[in-house]
């Protein structure tokens, strides 16, 4: 278990203004669609100028986007806080576990079905998407590599096993949310038979 810095209150009325962005914009996006809604349009909706939209969020695609790093965030904060001991494919699990809510999603504020279906159907900004995902993938498999050398169990830098498990419990979240979102299943649910189907 490694710790991780500590969210003050800046951070956390950040994420809450960034999230009611989110909300504003994925209601604009229903209506007028991704490529048709405007930074200004945004803003107008969320009461605020342009300028301080900016604040929150570089660009239409970084507020898209942006919901994939928070979930790194959120993964390598739940990741940590597992015991070092704990076998790496539990410690995924329970990674996991934490951050999933019961409505299905990571963030209940954050609609992430409506989402992940415009960057699926906006082809611009399907390689942030990719690109934000291998950086997760990659974090993760740094701090696995990390934990194993503290309990002396350190991985050979040419064994490639914690960059496997790691991608495979990836997959296994990708195909529980393609099943969740297809079916309107819990997340919870599909995460929890996807995880179990590869190692029980």
């Amino acid at each position: 278990m490694s710790s991780s810095p500590r969210r003050t209150v800046r951070d956390v009325a950040r994420r809450a203004v960034q999230a009611e962005l989110v909300s504003v914009a994925q209601e604009l996006f229903d209506e007028f669609g991704y490529e048709d809604t405007t930074v200004d349009a945004i803003a107008t909706a969320a009461g605020m100028s342009r300028r301080t939209f900016f604040r929150y969020f570089a660009s239409k695609e970084e507020l898209v986007l942006g919901k994939y790093d928070l979930l790194g965030e959120q993964l390598l904060e739940a990741f940590r806080a597992r015991a070092d001991d704990e076998p790496l494919w539990t410690a995924l699990r329970g990674m996991f576990e934490t951050v999933v809510s019961a409505a299905g999603g990571v963030n209940d504020d954050i609609p992430v079905h409506a989402i992940e279906r415009i960057v699926d159907e906006t082809p611009a900004l399907r390689g942030g998407y990719l690109y934000r995902l291998e950086s997760i993938q990659t974090t993760i498999a740094a701090e696995a590599r990390q934990r194993a050398a503290r309990i002396g169990a350190a991985y050979a830098p040419d064994d490639p096993a914690p960059e496997a498990m790691v991608g495979a419990a990836f997959a296994c979240m990708s195909a529980a949310r393609a099943i969740s979102s297809a079916f309107d299943v819990p997340l919870t649910t599909t995460a929890d038979r996807a995880m179990r189907a590869m190692h029980p």
